[in-house]
């Protein structure tokens, strides 16, 4: 078999920055590209490289055949001792471990940052690494002194509400798609252009339809540039606004987070009349206990009802009982998810200019393939929306909501 052709691009790995930001299309190589680096850079004494993804199930039947396959190409397989999440070079006793950042326990970020003597960080799919915080307790971590600490992000591009863009690219004043560095990071971008030797005919036909057919796509998915909003969005009916507080329909809607999920506070105010409501967060915040959460929403809400999600009836009765907080559980029916989107969907929604959580989501929370129902992700804030939402609706002519 022959060995791949690395872009001259790549080289760039060896720049003397810490952070490296890869983005690419689909066939770009990227990950290829950088997972050989990887494995090259063992060579050296003293390395210990941290190779992560989001979920990672098990390393031992998805990521560590991949880095096998890379190390037979190049004919280096026999100097490297392979284990269950590690890989160990022979001569050099460098090594590369691989780790999910969450797992079916919950995130272990707390596991992995305690981790010693790490001296490279990889985030592989970094598009699917949302919590920025998470990313920040593990960069931190890696403080090796006499080895270049590097921290490395492969991924395909996204929308630009994605912290990655806000501040790599945004805040860094740097193009996106562009090979550069500026402020100790490392931009490289290639596309199938850049690998088309060791991409089969077929495959490039197939993409040239793309760019026919679909030039939208092609654009994003295949040259690996930002999307202002996700595409097949859920809501298109939306817009920054002022927060208005209609007199005698507000409610605070709140969904609770587990594991690196955020819980969530959410002012709603709608006029039924005009088809209006207004949307405001309060608070988004993950690993939150109940006496915090409660705490927040006294703060926030004081004495105002507040609709939440009813999977912690236990949760529900300690707000209320403990805290005195006027709570109470929204009601799931069979389809209420739909029934509660195409009520949203019902409405000009105003979303308060500030409530960047919000506004992340509405420009990421999309439809699944088959259109039955949207994926289940980016809808903390969207699900506490709808909670308020219904029981707003289905309360209308009460006025003033509160626990009786």
């Amino acid at each position: 078999m022959k060995t791949p052709k690395l872009n001259s691009k790549y080289n760039a790995l060896g720049n003397d920055t810490r952070y490296f930001v890869v983005t690419g299309g689909r066939g770009s190589g990227k990950s290829f590209a950088v997972n050989a680096f990887l494995a090259f850079l063992t060579m050296e004494e003293g390395h210990k490289i941290l190779f992560t993804r989001y979920t990672m199930t098990s390393a031992a039947t998805s990521i560590i055949p991949e880095f096998i396959e890379k190390l037979e190409l190049y004919g280096i397989r026999e100097h490297f001792s392979v284990y269950k999440d590690e890989i160990v070079n022979k001569a050099t006793g460098s090594s590369m471990m691989f780790k999910g950042i969450r797992t079916s326990s919950g995130n272990q970020t707390a596991a992995l940052k305690s981790l010693q003597g790490v001296t490279t960080f990889v985030v592989d799919e970094a598009e699917e690494l949302v919590d920025e915080d998470t990313f920040d307790k593990i960069d931190q971590s890696v403080r090796v002194k006499g080895k270049q600490n590097r921290v490395i992000l492969i991924l395909n591009p996204t929308t630009k509400n994605h912290w990655i863009y806000e501040r790599f690219f945004a805040m860094n004043f740097v193009q996106e798609s562009t090979n550069t560095w500026k402020s100790n990071v490392t931009y490289i971008h290639t596309t199938f252009k850049d690998n088309i030797d060791n991409l089969s005919e077929s495959f490039l036909e197939q993409l040239d339809q793309i760019r026919r057919r679909r030039p939208d796509r092609y654009n994003h998915q295949i040259l690996g540039g930002w999307l202002d909003k996700a595409e097949g969005t859920v809501f298109q009916n939306w817009r920054a606004g002022e927060f208005n507080e209609y007199a005698g329909s507000t409610v605070f809607g709140q969904d609770f987070g587990f594991a690196a999920d955020p819980s969530t506070l959410i002012k709603i105010s709608v006029d039924p009349d005009k088809r209006i409501m207004w949307v405001k967060e309060m608070f988004v915040k993950a690993g939150l206990k109940t006496q915090e959460i409660s705490r927040l929403n006294q703060r926030y809400a004081q004495d105002n009802l507040i609709v939440a999600d009813n999977s912690e009836p236990r949760m529900l009765a300690e707000m209320k009982e403990t805290y005195g907080i006027n709570i109470r559980p929204t009601v799931k029916r069979a389809g209420s998810i739909l029934t509660g989107i195409a009520l949203m969907q019902d409405y000009d929604i105003v979303v308060d200019p500030k409530s960047e959580n919000i506004i992340r989501e509405l420009n990421n929370y999309v439809w699944h393939h088959r259109n039955e129902k949207p994926i289940d992700k980016w809808n903390h804030t969207i699900d506490a929306i709808r909670y308020g939402l219904q029981y707003l609706d289905a309360n209308s002519s009460k006025g003033v909501y509160v626990i009786r």
